[in-house]
């Protein structure tokens, strides 16, 4: 018999998984280019009404079925990304000055993010001493070396993709599509996964589970193209 007590994150469709996203939240986007882009939360924040977001997500968009979307929608107010080229949706609304842009060199991108998710306050980078990437920023001296102290970001949610979860939450990644996720998953308030299929408890190799189920708070079986 089932025990009734066991965990279970599965809920039914995308438009659960984003339930009480709301205007101004801060959302982490999984995904490198369209691997492992979780194309169907994508849909589903559009649905919700929710605008003003700040979105942290390694680029900005590429094609017609991604962050492409919500720059469209207008939907954005902010953009935290490494690599904003090619984003034609995005480009356009930046140029009109209807987003804001932080550009972060991707590997300061991800340890920002890591600070977040283990409640950090941040680590002291050389990357961007005497560029404009010190703008703003404290700088520390290290033994005769100057570092900028590079913040935390965390977010209200992170949209991530999975190849397999258990119903306790427990995530196997697709190869390359694993990118960012696993770190995002430690940095959102609530951690959604869109994944391609759902197992029973026991059945993952635990040695393959990358996000244990501690870290997710949602997932959902997406549709098949």
């Amino acid at each position: 018999m089932e025990n009734p007590k066991l965990r279970n994150v599965v809920v039914e469709d995308a438009n659960q998984a984003v339930a009480g996203l709301k205007s101004g939240h801060t959302v982490l986007m999984g995904g490198f280019g369209g691997a492992g882009l979780p194309r169907q939360l994508i849909q589903a924040v559009l649905r919700t009404g929710a605008r003003e977001l700040t979105v942290i997500s390694n680029n900005a968009g590429a094609d017609a079925d991604d962050l492409s979307l919500w720059f469209e929608a207008g939907i954005v107010r902010k953009m935290i990304c490494s690599y904003p080229r090619s984003a034609v949706a995005f480009t356009k609304r930046y140029r009109a000055g209807e987003v804001e842009l932080e550009l972060v060199p991707q590997g300061t991108l991800i340890e920002r993010i890591r600070c977040g998710g283990a409640g950090l306050g941040g680590f002291l980078s050389p990357v961007g001493v005497h560029t404009i990437f010190e703008n703003g920023k404290q700088k520390i001296d290290v033994a005769g070396r100057s570092y900028i102290l590079e913040v935390p970001l965390k977010a209200d949610f992170a949209l991530l993709k999975g190849k397999t979860a258990d119903r306790l939450g427990n995530i196997v990644y697709n190869k390359t599509a694993r990118n960012y996720c696993p770190v995002m998953a430690t940095a959102g308030e609530v951690t959604v996964f869109e994944v391609d299929t759902v197992v029973e408890p026991g059945m993952l190799d635990p040695e393959a589970i990358v996000t244990p189920c501690i870290f997710v708070n949602r997932v959902f079986v997406g549709r098949k193209a």
